[in-house]
């Protein structure tokens, strides 16, 4: 399982609230998506099994460095596909297959770094007006809507009812626990560490779900879909990222952590 969180190298390097998060996710074979992994990296498993990820939510206050939120770009939706996995090191992370955005600049910004973003129009309803860490106690019965669409046509509709607050099983555990994401640049494997506290996680129950951008992944579940989850969000920090493997014909970045 995850460990606990290892905790920065100082400078954080992005600073952001993940608010009003719907997990929704699926088993998928860990040698069908073993071919979409960085450099170093693999798919973590519990029991043999690994899995894929659905998760709309609302990005607030994301900015560089620590507490410098960016007017306005800062704020959008985001959906994404994300599997799980874990490195040489024993880092574990997610590697995400989609990120979709309703912003055009954030996604050009992140494609440059070897984030997959993608722009795609994104609505929601059912956010209460007031700062998403701040929601829990009046979200219990409420509902929730997403919908995403790229001009690929590739879309979801997501609607959900927030449920009783649960305590999490040892998967759901390993499945929101992650310290870190791998991604590639340059044939460069990487390892971004971030924090963040624990999640409160309430039961959620499906009110509608209509999607094929986990299919637009590459990706095929292999089982039913596990419990859905839906959390008021965290506070989360990224930092350096650390090389996982370089290739002996690249030169070293000074912005790399060994």
């Amino acid at each position: 399982m995850p460990p606990d969180p290892p905790g920065l190298q100082r400078p954080v390097i992005f600073d952001q609230l993940w608010c009003d998060l719907a997990f929704l996710h699926w088993p998928v074979d860990p040698a069908a998506i073993a071919r979409f992994f960085p450099s170093g990296s693999r798919p973590d498993v519990v029991d043999g099994v690994s899995y894929v990820g659905l998760v709309p939510f609302r990005m607030r206050r994301a900015g560089v460095l620590r507490n410098r939120p960016i007017p306005y770009l800062g704020d959008f939706l985001e959906v994404n596909v994300r599997l799980y996995s874990v490195d040489e090191h024993g880092r574990h992370g997610v590697v995400f297959r989609s990120l979709d955005c309703d912003r055009s600049v954030v996604v050009t910004a992140a494609r440059a770094i070897g984030v997959p973003y993608r722009n795609a129009a994104i609505q929601a309803a059912g956010y209460p007006a007031v700062e998403g860490h701040r929601i829990a106690d009046m979200a219990l019965g409420s509902r929730r809507w997403w919908t995403v669409r790229r001009r690929s046509g590739a879309h979801a509709r997501i609607g959900v009812q927030v449920g009783a607050p649960v305590h999490p099983t040892e998967l759901e555990v390993f499945l929101t626990a992650r310290w870190g994401m791998h991604s590639q640049l340059a044939g460069l494997g990487l390892w971004t560490p971030n924090e963040h506290p624990a999640w409160t996680l309430h039961e959620a129950e499906v009110t509608e779900l209509e999607e094929n951008l986990v299919a637009a992944a590459g990706i095929q579940p292999a089982g039913p879909m596990l419990r859905p989850l839906w959390s008021p969000g965290v506070r989360a920090r990224f930092g350096l990222p650390h090389r996982v493997r370089r290739p002996l014909s690249l030169p070293r970045q000074p912005w790399l952590v060994d």
